[in-house]
């Protein structure tokens, strides 16, 4: 068998694990009144991560994390001023490459991050 079509063989046979590589991660954040879980979040610098946002309750609630949306090379969704809102049982996702630090999250709404809906997202 030629050099040329070993190479191509093997090329075809790890094709697969090169696109499961390929793959981001995924992460799903439980929106509710009055709680985000998990708690903290954790994250792998420099890694493509799929958040998925998912509002648990009938209310509506937002999770803000201006500095870490800002400092996040954002793939695919969108987190305008650094917001992810979300509508009674609503689930949102966005596509990120996350920067290492240590950035904090709240519901902005009035007194929701008074009530437990903070919390904090570590990039390691």
């Amino acid at each position: 068998m030629s050099a040329l079509r070993i190479a191509t063989a093997a090329a075809f046979a790890l094709a697969p694990l090169a696109s499961a590589e390929a793959q981001p991660a995924t992460q799903t954040v439980d929106v509710a009144s009055f709680y985000f879980a998990p708690k903290p979040i954790h994250l792998a610098a420099g890694r493509p991560v799929t958040l998925t946002f998912v509002n648990r309750s009938g209310s509506g609630h937002d999770f803000t994390a201006r500095r870490f949306f800002a400092n996040s090379r954002i793939i695919a969704g969108s987190a305008p001023e650094g917001e992810i809102d979300l509508g009674p049982h609503q689930t949102r996702t966005i596509t990120l490459v996350p920067s290492a630090g240590t950035y904090k999250a709240h519901c902005s709404h009035f007194m929701h991050e008074q009530f437990g809906m903070s919390d904090v997202i570590v990039v390691h």
